[in-house]
């Protein structure tokens, strides 16, 4: 695993830190690691602070009072996370939960370090701020998909974009696990991928799905 100072470099106020400021990040900043499917974090533990994805993936989603949860966005390697840090940014007021999609490490860093540092300077505040906006537009990404866009078109771009992601056409994945990240029901989702079978579009199987036409899925999306 990379040490801890090589990660932090890479941030782009650490530069704009002191020596003992950097010292003192490197000493309490703490890796963690989830195995798949584990909670992270969710609104009703302690805050926990800036996240930076070492290796793995994770979702992060927003739950409703009655248990419902959508999917805002996956975070891979090198993505960093502030919504878990609510208690340093007071403008984050809806919940959140983050789970591990497969096995994950994480740096962590402390929530107090990261307000102290917030308060006392302006490119960490900066970066801070710059961090959410870009989530924000995740997010928006996001509900213009369910709002704007049929679930055949939702399914159809997810499984290209897998497919580009693992370089491979064929995917590893569960019918409950796309329903998670598209915003639908099982159900829906496993009657979409019959239309797409039928069509010859796709090859499902027990735990995964084979990309037969990508240019046919592409006239869907």
């Amino acid at each position: 695993m990379k040490e801890k100072e090589e990660i932090l470099s890479t941030l782009l106020f650490w530069d704009k830190l002191n020596k003992a400021e950097k010292e003192e990040l490197i000493s309490y900043s703490d890796y963690k690691c989830f195995d798949q499917g584990s909670f992270i974090y969710s609104h009703d533990e302690a805050c926990l602070g800036m996240v930076i994805v070492i290796k793995g993936e994770v979702r992060l989603a927003m739950l409703s009072e009655e248990g419902k949860e959508v999917t805002l966005y996956t975070l891979n390697e090198g993505d960093v996370e502030v919504l878990s840090a609510s208690c340093v940014v007071n403008q984050i007021t809806f919940e959140t939960q983050i789970q591990a999609k497969e096995d994950t490490c994480l740096l962590i860093l402390p929530a107090a370090i990261l307000s102290k540092y917030k308060e006392n300077n302006i490119y960490v505040r900066s970066y801070i701020y710059e961090i959410l906006a870009e989530r924000f537009s995740d997010v928006m990404w996001t509900l213009e998909q369910i709002l704007f866009y049929k679930i055949d078109t939702r399914l159809a771009n997810y499984l290209l974009k897998l497919a580009l992601n693992n370089k491979d056409n064929v995917i590893t994945i569960t019918q409950e696990e796309i329903a998670k990240e598209i915003n639908s029901a099982r159900e829906v989702v496993t009657r979409m991928l019959k239309r797409f079978e039928k069509e010859g579009l796709i090859a499902v199987r027990r735990g995964s799905i084979e990309i037969l036409s990508v240019e046919g899925l592409k006239k869907i999306g």
